[in-house]
Formats: structure tokens, C-alpha cells, sequence
């Protein structure tokens, strides 16, 4: 049977590849999102991967995801930081959802403001650290979520 995860990404991720690639290496959201679909594919997951630098859009988007899909993904960028409101939104789901981050923001002390996350406590599992191949490792964590190999 077939699963289907919402895959949400934050607000700037339409630049990654531009946009501090330091930080964030070279691949493009289109990369890492063919590549996710891909990954997904081999466990019977069907994607729907989004991209909003608007709160109100993302926050629309996880209201109306509310039983219709199996698990949610999501990156929210500099959100994760601000947005009570998309917190609110995702506490309304009743399905796994994995926060992801490109970077572990325990590493940088200068940018302490980003050890805060309002989506962690909703969230059921944490990935960063990982650059773009985290968003590999979230559907695997999604799959081993939607069916346990332990129980």
C-alpha cells in the first residue's frame, strides 16, 4: 500500500545552491526534491514537496494536509524559530512529522538565536546536521514511522 508524505520547505530554500553554499552546499531544491521523490519511490511513498517563503501559505498548507496524508516533512527554514503559528497548525495533524534542518545550529555560537525550534516539540522525530542527504534520511525515518520494523 501506498503512503503519501507532504514534504514542506521554508522560507529562502528556493535558493539553496545560491544562498550561502558554505553553509548549505551547491544542490539546488529541485535536486534535492528529484532525489526525494526517487528515494521515496522505493518505499512506496508518494511525495508532495512544497516550497513557501510565505507563513500564511505554509501554515494553509499544513491545515489542509489534515487527514490527507500519512506523514509530514518539514523544513521550516527561519520559521522554525518564529513561527508559532505553524506550530499551532502542525499540533492539528494526527501523523508522524519530522523537522529537518540542513545544518546542526548547536554548531554555530554566534547564531544561538537558532537553538530555539517551536517546531520541535510537535515534532515526533529530528533530523539535522545532514546537509541535502538529510531529506534522504527523513524518508527513511518517515518509512520505519508509517511501518515499524519493532513494535
Amino acid at each position: 500500500m501506498t503512503s503519501s508524505v507532504l514534504c514542506l520547505n521554508g522560507p529562502n530554500l528556493n535558493m539553496l545552491g545560491v544562498r550561502e553554499p558554505e553553509l548549505y552546499g551547491r544542490t539546488t531544491l529541485a535536486e534535492v526534491k528529484a532525489a526525494v521523490e526517487e528515494r521515496a519511490a522505493t518505499h512506496e511513498i508518494k511525495i508532495d514537496f512544497r516550497q513557501s517563503n510565505s507563513e500564511a501559505e505554509l501554515v494553509t498548507w499544513i491545515q489542509e494536509s489534515y487527514q490527507k496524508f500519512d506523514g509530514v516533512i518539514i523544513n521550516p527554514a527561519a520559521y522554525t524559530h518564529t513561527s508559532i503559528a505553524i506550530a499551532d497548525a502542525l499540533r492539528i495533524l494526527d501523523c508522524p512529522i519530522i523537522e529537518l534542518h540542513f545544518n546542526n545550529s548547536y554548531r554555530y555560537a554566534d547564531r544561538a538565536f537558532r537553538h530555539l525550534s517551536h517546531v520541535r516539540p510537535v515534532a515526533t522525530g529530528v533530523i539535522f546536521g545532514f546537509g541535502a542527504s538529510g531529506y534522504l534520511a527523513a524518508i527513511e525515518a518517515m518509512q520505519l514511522l508509517l511501518k515499524p520494523p519493532f513494535e
